[in-house]
């Protein structure tokens, strides 16, 4: 009786193991996902976020000089889905492990580094490093957890920040936006070369920002062919203000007031600002 009685108590403990195993607990240091897209390109930083937890952190729980994780549990990880820079350096498009190099007396270190499956900074190698990039810490309110956020966030650039304790650091991640929107539109404009709404907006991107003068006006003089309505000559009176060719921009600009249905509400909204950049060129022209 006793060795049955212990062969019984022992299946009862094993089973309650058992389901013991599966009782799900939060982790000390949370998962946690963000991602941004800059552009036309994704940002996207997996990490787990370690608490301060009554501890001091920067020179004690994350030591002065020695390469950090810069996070918690395995390796923070970031991925790029086009290639980017940071800092003025390369990073192609891909996964990269983040580490950080802090230091009590000068500037920090932001690394990616290529191998993306330690556990933390066990086994990490800086010959393994894409890149290096200074960066100034500086004081900021509390952060209990760990974070990282994005801030400053333009059509070409972003800034990620890493807020712990009382510090955050940040790099400037720059995309090349723009060539990716010229391959996508001259292949658009390649498949529909006598769509005016198409070339007028791509003209609009071009002038927009500035770049590419001569393929705009190719464009706008194309979808004036094809569509004479004053939204189309009012581009491109801009896109011959932006090349100083102000006698070429009043004329457009005059037959875009021309034009016009003064009875259209998007029409009379932009005529008094029409009038007025008209009249800036004149006194630059004359």
């Amino acid at each position: 009786m006793p060795r049955l009685l212990c062969f019984v108590l022992l299946c009862f403990l094993g089973f309650g193991a058992a389901r013991a195993q599966q009782f799900a607990m939060p982790q000390a240091s949370p998962h946690a996902v963000v991602t941004q897209t800059i552009g036309l390109t994704d940002v996207t930083v997996d990490y787990h976020t370690p608490g301060v937890k009554n501890r001091k952190v920067w020179g004690q729980l994350v030591p002065y000089e020695q390469v950090w994780r810069a996070g918690a549990n395995e390796n923070t990880l970031i991925t790029f889905s086009d290639s980017v820079r940071i800092g003025g350096k390369a990073v192609p498009a891909g996964k990269y492990s983040v580490y950080v190099l802090p230091s009590a007396d000068h500037d920090w270190q932001f690394i990616l580094n290529k191998v993306t499956t330690h556990w933390g900074s066990e086994g990490y190698d800086p010959k393994d490093d894409l890149i290096r990039v200074p960066v100034l810490p500086e004081q900021a309110p509390m952060h209990e957890t760990l974070n990282y956020w994005f801030s400053d966030v333009r059509q070409s650039a972003a800034r990620l920040n890493l807020s712990w304790e009382e510090k955050t650091i940040s790099v400037l991640i720059r995309t090349n936006v723009n060539a990716k929107v010229l391959a996508s539109m001259k292949a658009a404009v390649e498949k529909a070369p006598a769509d005016p709404q198409l070339l007028a907006q791509a003209a609009d991107y071009l002038i927009q920002n500035q770049i590419e003068a001569e393929l705009a006006l190719k464009y706008i003089n194309r979808a004036i062919e094809l569509n004479d309505s004053y939204t189309n000559n009012w581009l491109k009176a801009r896109l011959m203000a932006q090349k100083e060719d102000y006698l070429s921009a009043i004329e457009s600009a005059r037959r875009a007031i021309k034009l016009g249905d003064k009875d259209d509400d998007t029409f009379k909204h932009q005529l008094p600002g029409m009038k007025l950049a008209l009249t800036q060129w004149q006194s630059k022209a004359y």
